[in-house]
């Protein structure tokens, strides 16, 4: 197993990658502390299915953006493990629409979710961490943290400002044998279950669908959240104790 006898932090673990990436480590022997805002009812089932491949977890409802919460989950977690060797930050907010249609507060809330919440929880983290000299920070940034799109300014300058913020820790935590990086999936069959996020956006794309076109991949296909996870469980495992301040795409080749 390749996470056996740690512990992971997964922020935004109710769905989607998060959830994948929660089942990935709870199967490689990982004990997890489960973050979600609001999913409580999806994040129990998580934290059950997880509990049958052995994992002993503790689910906790936080808004990542905040702080205050964070310290809180991080205090949990500590609490109830002891310590935490990874930590993923997968909670994102993506809503599209021109730059200048942002409200100040809502500008601010996407920073605060993709960006602001891996700091408050690299932050929080990092004297246990540095304490005991191990440790691994992934952070999911998307192709955002690549590229740029049109009615994306907000998701694209908190995602790019992610990676700067994840080459910097893995810069200053690395004398004290913590790694940081960065993971970018692009077109993964993910539930697109926001429809306020796509206010200029219709179709299948939006709600319920695949997020991207297949013929843009040389692989002819999508991706799955199961291969968002198993890049993760690379880069939480010893498996990739060389590699850090880097960031891997998980993209089918996207721009070949």
């Amino acid at each position: 197993m390749l996470l056996k006898g740690k512990t992971a932090l997964i922020a935004g673990a109710g769905r989607n990658n998060g959830k994948a990436i929660a089942l990935a480590f709870a199967r490689e022997g990982a004990d997890l502390i489960l973050v979600s805002k609001k999913l409580g009812d999806e994040l129990n089932q998580v934290a059950r299915e997880c509990e049958a491949s052995g994992a002993k977890t503790l689910a906790v409802l936080a808004d990542v953006g905040n702080h205050q919460e964070v310290n809180r989950v991080v205090q949990a977690g500590l609490g109830e493990f002891g310590k935490v060797d990874v930590l993923v930050s997968v909670a994102a907010i993506r809503p599209h629409k021109n730059f200048w249609e942002f409200s100040d507060e809502e500008w601010l809330q996407v920073f605060a979710v993709n960006l602001h919440s891996t700091f408050y929880l690299a932050r929080a983290l990092a004297p246990s961490m540095m304490k005991r000299k191990t440790g691994s920070i992934i952070a999911l940034g998307g192709l955002a943290s690549l590229t740029s799109e049109a009615i994306g300014s907000a998701v694209v300058a908190s995602k790019h400002g992610l990676y700067g913020l994840i080459k910097s820790l893995a810069l200053e935590l690395g004398p004290y044998g913590i790694r940081a990086n960065l993971l970018a999936p692009s077109n993964i069959e993910n539930q697109r279950l926001n429809p306020e996020w796509y206010e200029n956006r219709t179709g299948d794309a939006v709600m319920n669908k695949r997020g991207g076109d297949p013929s843009s991949s040389p692989l002819g296909r999508n991706g799955t959240p199961q291969e968002v996870a198993n890049a993760a469980l690379f880069l939480a495992s010893d498996q990739s104790s060389y590699v850090t301040g880097d960031r891997i795409l998980c993209a089918g080749g996207k721009f070949m």
